[in-house]
């Protein structure tokens, strides 16, 4: 891309972007206006592509309804855009899934999923262990320390 149109529109670019790839299952909320009202409208679906970089960076979201593919474009950076979440993880093999565009009924959204097992039991361990060092600090917190012990004094002894 040119660097002075790149320098022109690096202050359009969005900073907050929720991190998703080809394969993610998305919910995009976009702001649609309606005579003088506002609302905010969700589209949910797979990623299937995504292309251009900077301000021109688009992605293409796929959903079946009512039996029929449906595909829509959306502006990473477009202010209509209010977020992105995404819904499911996937380990997409290839950088377009325009194969799904084939597919009918469940076929048509089956892109191998995240395994995530491995990560979900370290986060559940590691809140464990948070939640027991946690209860460990209150109790200390809690229990009174305890007075020293008097020590026997020792008898004098004997001058000589």
């Amino acid at each position: 891309m040119n660097p002075i149109i790149k320098e022109i529109t690096a202050f359009q670019v969005k900073k907050d972007i929720t991190p998703f790839k080809v394969g993610d299952g998305v919910r995009v909320h976009t702001k649609v206006r309606e005579g003088d009202k506002e609302r905010v409208q969700e589209y949910a679906g797979i990623v299937i592509a995504r292309k251009g970089q900077g301000i021109h960076e688009t992605f293409t979201v796929r959903r079946l309804s009512y039996g029929e593919g449906v595909e829509r474009v959306f502006p990473v950076n477009s202010p209509n855009i209010e977020k992105v979440e995404v819904e499911r993880e996937s380990e997409a093999m290839k950088a377009r899934l325009y194969y799904l565009r084939r597919r009918t009924g469940k076929a048509a959204v089956a892109v191998k999923e995240r395994d995530r097992a491995a990560e979900v039991h370290a986060r559940r361990l590691a809140e464990k262990t948070a939640r027991a060092v946690a209860a460990k600090a209150a109790v200390e917190a809690a229990a009174p320390a305890p007075a020293p012990a008097p020590t026997p004094e020792a008898p004098a002894s004997p001058a000589s």
